[in-house]
């Protein structure tokens, strides 16, 4: 796949107001007894945003509301755009940059909308709200994130067509000619006062488990390197063409982490062994964990030099400033001081700007997510489902167990028992007494995730539950439980903890990690290691995802295209009434000693 033109994208601009200059001195002139010359300085500030989410308004299509958390956060970017200008104001327009660090086109109802109900790839489609409002703020740069790749590589090609800047991606190689599929870098030239611009190079890299997450969508069509390696190809080029800043951009976490296992050779959240590894990189804004880092600093082995690497929050709730001073010296510019903060976008109001030119958009949006689509008998929540077995979870199993049941009938493992695994993806969702809307159905399920049945024995399902229970910080019997300190364990996000419906079992949370379920039957039975059964599971799970045992490698008799939140809102309404007594059950529960828990 050839090189998109934008490769090699230069912009140049004229000093603006505002340029932050700092004095210096020229030690050599005073021998000759001669003034001190000035040294030339410059300064100049690179902006950050990750994590996006297809967040353009301070807006919960989830909830149909503003949206608020526990800390007041607000999130999307017609409040970064507000927080943008001001540092552009401050700081002089012309001595800033930019730039994103992936998973942008993802995430809300919103994003949702403009790929699946009408889709920008369409003839004479509409313009992606994220690229609409990326371009009217004035992104420089953008590298990709693994969920770009969610809705197909048809509609991330339209995005990339329709973004005023490049998308990057020096490790989103073309399967066949291993030649990047995407730009790898951007270098932007900013005009000094001295004479002298400053190259400042965008290396943009994203996550290997790509080829995992999505292979629907990638395989035979791009392979996914490690991070480490391909800086440490790409950042000798770009200072070998001239950069005088090299700055990476990061869809991956910074604690040297994998959640895929040892199913791929590269490092999921590598960042901080990019920092580490390879010389010649000055800042790291890091996307994809979802965290806070307002600055981190990691000296590189090589150099000792320190590289500066930031997080802002995601959904657009934080702005990363990295600032910059440098000093001409031997003919060149050099990096003296590099510093990093976070903005909150709290602290502002919408720009008018953007929420005005995607009102129509948004207009739309919350009325496909208010269309009801049928009724349910009793409210359901998510609030105590990380640990309890609500109604609301066994919602989503039985609509995938069912739907797998349906899929296998008349077939070779059309007797096998059909079991489902399911996450608590938001402690916030919720279903209604009464009239069901799109919405409502859509928060069970906020990931793009497919429905897939695989082969799996009574061992490896128990081999699968030990390890989902690690979720559960150990407790022992007696001592007091707070649900705010019993989850999460060796940091186990809520999505990586999977109850199983149509087993039934106890989780021991007394006992060490490994060693925790007990009583596991299947119809009033102990469960036997050698059954068989069919698990309904999601792509993520089954392409690796969590680093479960066995799923990843047990026999695929199934897959669906079709997202699980479209296939509950479609069981939704063919059922038209949603009846938790014909469906919920408590399967699995937490005990100490035998003792329930709750």
């Amino acid at each position: 796949m050839p090189l998109n033109r934008r490769t090699f994208l230069e912009s140049s601009a004229a000093l603006g107001a505002g340029a932050a200059l700092a004095a210096g001195t020229a030690g050599t002139a005073e021998a000759h007894g001669a003034r001190p010359k000035p040294a030339k300085r410059y300064s100049f500030t690179v902006m950050g945003t990750t994590d996006l989410h297809g967040n353009v308004l301070n807006w919960d299509y989830f909830t149909d509301k503003e949206f608020d958390d526990k800390a007041h956060n607000d999130v999307g970017l017609a409040k970064i755009s507000t927080l943008v200008n001001q540092v552009r104001a401050d700081r002089g327009r012309r001595n800033t940059l930019l730039i994103d660090a992936g998973d942008t086109i993802q995430g809300t109802q919103l994003s949702y909308y403009y790929a699946k109900i009408d889709p920008i790839t369409r003839t004479g489609g509409p313009v992606h709200p994220m690229a609409q409002a990326m371009n009217a703020i004035g992104y420089d740069a953008a590298a990709l994130g693994n969920h770009e790749f969610n809705y197909g590589i048809p509609v991330l090609r339209k995005f990339e067509e329709q973004c005023d800047f490049p998308l990057l991606g020096a490790n989103a190689l073309d399967a066949k000619t291993l030649r990047p599929a995407f730009p790898p870098y951007s270098i932007h030239r900013l005009r000094t006062p001295h004479g002298k611009d400053v190259r400042v190079a965008v290396l943009g890299l994203t996550n290997p488990g790509i080829a995992i997450w999505d292979k629907a969508n990638v395989n035979g069509r791009m392979v996914f390197p490690g991070l480490e390696e391909q800086a440490a190809k790409w950042v000798p080029k770009l200072r070998s063409m001239g950069a005088d800043v090299v700055i990476v951009s990061a869809h991956s976490g910074s604690s040297g982490t994998s959640s895929y296992g040892d199913q791929l050779p590269h490092v999921e959240n590598a960042a901080g062994l990019v920092a580490e590894q390879v010389p010649g990189i000055d800042a790291i804004l890091v996307g994809h964990a979802h965290t806070e880092i307002p600055e981190y600093r990691i000296a590189n082995k090589e150099t000792g030099k320190e590289v500066v690497l930031s997080e802002p929050l995601k959904w657009g709730q934080r702005l990363t400033l990295f600032d910059f001073d440098l000093v001409w010296a031997k003919g060149r510019w050099t990096v003296e001081k590099v510093a990093a903060q976070v903005l909150n976008s709290n602290t502002v109001e919408e720009d008018p700007e953007i929420t005005g030119l995607l009102a129509d958009e948004h207009k739309k949006v919350v009325a496909y997510v208010n269309t009801v689509i049928g009724t349910s008998t009793a409210a359901m929540t998510t609030a105590d489902a990380p640990w309890k077995d609500e109604p609301i979870i066994d919602l989503i199993n039985v609509v995938q167990a069912e739907t797998v049941q349906a899929a296998l009938a008349g077939g070779a493992y059309a007797s096998l028992p059909v079991l489902s695994q399911a996450s608590c993806f938001s402690r916030t969702a919720r279903i209604p007494a009464g009239e069901i809307t799109i919405k409502d159905a859509a928060g069970l399920y906020p990931f793009e995730n497919t429905l897939e049945a695989r082969l799996m024995t009574g061992a490896q399902l128990k081999e699968y539950l030990e390890y989902s229970a690690k979720y559960y910080v150990q407790t022992p019997a007696g001592a007091p439980v707070d649900t705010a300190k019993l989850t999460n364990a060796d940091n186990t996000p809520d999505y990586n903890y999977d109850a199983v419906y149509g087993l039934t079992y106890e989780i021991d949370i007394a006992r060490p990690a490994g060693q925790r379920i007990t009583g596991l039957s299947f119809e009033g039975k102990p469960l036997d290691p050698a059954a068989t059964f069919v698990l309904a599971v999601n792509n993520y799970r089954a392409s690796g995802g969590g680093a479960f045992p066995h799923v990843a490698d047990a026999e695929q008799l199934w897959a669906n295209s079709d997202e699980i939140r479209n296939t509950i809102i479609q069981w939704v309404q063919a059922k038209g009434t949603v009846d938790p007594g014909r469906f919920a059950s408590v399967d699995w529960k937490l005990t100490r000693d035998g003792v329930p828990v709750f």
